[in-house]
């Protein structure tokens, strides 16, 4: 079993990464548990503000980290068209 996961960006078609398994399941899970199905969603930190105390504290300890997992999975699922992004600015996301 494989504790590494590939993930995608939309910015860069083609192209993955490797990340921890435990820290991006974690992290998707309560993303898609915050957003919406419908659009317009919610802003970037609202989800993160909503999502912070879903996240297991042995992986984000105080919400270490949290921005940058967040930013991760949520260009994954976008380039996997399982969230997506409303029209305008700022920038507000839900389930597709």
């Amino acid at each position: 079993m494989s504790d590494k996961v590939e993930v995608e960006n939309p910015n860069s078609p083609g192209r993955t990464t490797r990340v921890d398994a435990a820290k991006y399941g974690a992290m998707r899970t309560a993303l898609l548990a915050a957003l919406p199905s419908e659009a317009p969603g919610l802003t970037v930190a609202a989800a993160k503000a909503a999502l912070l105390s879903q996240l297991p504290d042995d992986l984000f300890p105080g919400g270490d980290k949290a921005g940058w997992w967040l930013k991760c999975v949520q260009l994954d699922l976008e380039a996997k068209r399982v969230i997506a992004r409303a029209a305008g600015s700022p920038v507000r996301l839900y389930r597709v």
